[in-house]
């Protein structure tokens, strides 16, 4: 029950009332020992195999956006028309892979430290988060 008060407690700070659908979005999104890497379609279709249970789009779409808008959520865009949202909120680096659409976490320590050598005037630098694209390489190697 402790970990329902808690999503209760995020679907309310992030201004969304604590329906039984949310709450069962919040128990797939956070109870879990890895970070989850989803994009909105992919977390419906887990939603209904995991708990047998429709949840209209929408309510996975806004509930998605606004725990992502309270910083419950991270959005890392991939292009202009695909995002995929990370359980871990923290600054950390990704892999995305083009053949399998997978994003994977890339270790901090992987990345040398990143000298940025102009910023934008006003500025400053809260972080630097690098998304790195892989593909299979098939070119024949002779």
């Amino acid at each position: 029950m402790t970990k329902n008060c808690n999503f209760i407690d995020k679907l309310r700070d992030a201004g969304l009332r604590p329906t039984k659908q949310r709450v069962k979005i919040c128990e797939i999104l956070f109870i879990r020992e890895k970070t989850f890497h989803f994009t909105i379609n992919d977390l419906a279709k887990k939603i209904s195999e995991d708990i047998n249970e429709k949840i209209s789009l929408a309510t996975v779409y806004n509930t998605v956006h606004a725990l992502q808008k309270k910083g419950y959520l991270k959005e890392i865009a991939i292009n202009s028309d695909k995002s995929y949202f990370d359980t871990n909120t923290t600054a950390h680096h990704h892999f995305y892979d083009e053949d399998t659409h997978e994003l994977i976490d890339c270790d901090q320590s992987n990345i040398d430290s990143i000298n940025v050598k102009n910023n934008i005037t006003g500025k400053k630098i809260n972080s630097v988060e690098v998304l790195i694209k892989v593909a299979s390489d098939n070119q024949n190697h002779n």
